[in-house]
């Protein structure tokens, strides 16, 4: 398929990269120029970059960097032709998503929101997994996309729904990290072994994804960011004003989020999520790695 990918991060570059391996004719463009894709033209707007695709894909920071992409000076909505499919890997606000379908939906287009997890290791491995919204049909023929760059995809209805997916799956990654970070602080703290309270997890009910993930990184001091700090706080604050506006409280969340705030301040917004722990490490006075490292 002809494929515009707008947005070569963390995420973007592994991801277009992998749709170029599959055969795809690839075009990209990113915000900082420089980057390239190997086997992919350069394009010097997301205008031009959109000119005669079938497909455009966007993998961008946040709301605001979608709604320039699509509708500010060069967007995308220039190039828009009959039949042409949007779909945004993005994570932002669903309420946002529907609006911005709605405009790109008036110009004969179609629009599909797409966000994902796997994190960086994935999406170089092409083993992501999608939360879509939108009309059947046309996910069914962006199917070879979804297969390029992951390894399952789900429908969870109409446009907005991939974007809510989302936040649901965010919310609980940070409540489930945030235990995690605060039980291996208690238990360094009162003599506890990390590297055993990991195994002891792992052979019990309290083992999950998230942990199994993510503590090999935290016993070697290793807060590169897979996932950066920031835009795990972005989303939780995304979550959080899906919630006010849907009339949810969130009290877990909320608490969560003051801790990113502070972690943000602390000058880990660049770090990965996991550099959340650094601030409990700090207020308790303890460090937690591996006795063996």
């Amino acid at each position: 398929m002809r494929v515009a990918f707008l947005g070569l991060g963390i995420m973007g570059h592994s991801m277009a990269t992998n749709l170029v391996k599959a055969g795809h004719e690839v075009t990209v463009w990113n915000r900082t120029p420089g980057k390239i894709v190997e086997g992919a033209a350069i394009a010097p707007t997301p205008a031009a970059a959109a000119q005669g695709a079938e497909v455009v894909w966007m993998c961008v920071a946040d709301t605001d960097a979608v709604e320039q992409v699509l509708f500010g000076a060069d967007g995308v909505e220039q190039s828009l032709t009959q039949g042409m499919i949007v779909a945004d890997s993005s994570t932002i606000s669903p309420f946002s998503t529907v609006k911005f379908a709605e405009r790109v939906r008036s110009k004969g287009a179609d629009y599909v929101d797409a966000p994902m997890t796997g994190s960086k290791i994935g999406a170089a491995n092409g083993t992501l997994i999608f939360m879509v919204g939108g009309n059947e049909a046309s996910i069914d023929r962006i199917g070879p996309l979804f297969a390029a760059m992951g390894k399952k995809y789900f429908r969870m209805g109409d446009v907005g729904k991939g974007q809510a997916t989302k936040l649901a799956m965010n919310l609980q990654i940070a409540l489930i990290f945030e235990g995690f970070a605060e039980a291996l602080t208690l238990a360094t703290k009162l003599g506890v072994d990390p590297q055993k309270l990991l195994a002891l997890i792992d052979a019990t009910m309290v083992k999950s994804g998230v942990v199994e993930y993510k503590g090999p990184f935290i016993l070697h001091r290793d807060f590169t960011p897979n996932f950066p700090l920031r835009l795990m706080h972005k989303d939780i604050l995304l979550a959080l004003e899906a919630a006010k506006e849907a009339r949810v409280k969130l009290p877990g969340l909320e608490t969560v989020e003051e801790i990113y705030e502070m972690a943000t301040e602390d000058g880990n917004r660049d770090l990965d999520y996991a550099a959340t722990l650094t601030l409990l490490e700090k207020w308790a006075g303890v460090q937690v790695k591996s006795e063996a490292a």
